[in-house]
């Protein structure tokens, strides 16, 4: 079966989102109050996003709104122009390192081939195109003579960067990224960074983070999220702006430490 060839949009005509949200609320059942209230952003095709914002303010349930894995109770959110859930192929999701387990039993390849699960047309069995695939992610992230070795051999680093070899593998059309710098020294930070950039310039990027200096150095925009969102340019994302986007937000309550997270979806924020 042909593919028809990506259609550039006709000049004067903007490119659509990436990802839209609009008029967005969600609570976890038995909860006080929302997680999240009156959310509307939008996110271009080229746009790389640092999603920031207090513990327990929302940012792990932003983001499984974007992985389908929680439906929105008012609004909509759409991703590469479709439900979330009808999307989750063409998004690359790159988890914490330390929600994988040290013990797997698995080597580098092993890894990056579950990426493929969800194209896989053999189940859990890999063919060639598979194979190929897994291989190409490796070779991307500079990661391919780790192929043989064992996950837990790995330096944080090195993981990082398998797990994006393991996102790209399903050739997405948008990364979602947790915490991509977490637990790594500040050369290896520097090589993820550096990894991230020259895949923005082929996909949209939005990563969660802790880091208010890297957001405001490296990223496009950030979203930053207590309860409500505010998307502002990262380089205005200084000491001041977020005392002040803080400021009246204080009754922020960890809805999310409450209702507890799942284990297929991202870590604590």
């Amino acid at each position: 079966m042909s593919v028809a060839p990506a259609v550039e949009p006709a000049a004067g005509r903007a490119a659509a989102p990436a990802i839209r949200v609009a008029g967005v609320g969600f609570r976890y059942p038995g909860a006080p109050q929302d997680a999240l209230r009156g959310v509307s952003f939008e996110i271009g095709p080229r746009e790389l996003v640092g999603v920031v914002g207090p513990n327990g303010g929302g940012k792990t349930t932003l983001m499984r709104l974007l992985l389908g894995q929680l439906e929105p109770r008012e609004g909509e959110v759409r991703v590469l122009g479709r439900r979330p859930a009808d999307a989750s192929e063409r998004v690359g999701y790159v988890p914490q390192q330390a929600s994988v387990d040290p013990t797997v039993p698995a080597t580098v390849l092993d890894l990056v081939l579950t990426g493929r699960l969800a194209a896989s047309s053999w189940g859990p069995w890999y063919g060639r195109r598979d194979l190929a695939a897994a291989r190409e992610g490796l070779e991307r992230t500079g990661t391919a003579d780790l192929a043989d070795r064992s996950w837990a051999t790995l330096s944080g680093g090195q993981r990082q960067r398998v797990l994006i070899a393991r996102a790209l593998a399903s050739h997405p059309g948008l990364l979602l990224l947790d915490e991509p710098t977490s637990g790594v020294d500040l050369h290896r930070e520097q090589a993820v960074l550096e990894l991230l950039h020259r895949l923005n310039a082929e996909m949209p990027i939005v990563m969660v983070s802790h880091d208010i200096a890297l957001v405001s150095t490296h990223m496009d925009t950030a979203l930053w999220v207590n309860r409500e969102v505010a998307a502002l340019p990262a380089a205005e994302l200084t000491v001041a702006a977020v005392e002040h986007l803080f400021h009246g937000e204080r009754s922020c309550h960890p809805v999310e430490a409450e209702a507890g997270g799942a284990a297929a979806g991202p870590g604590p924020a």
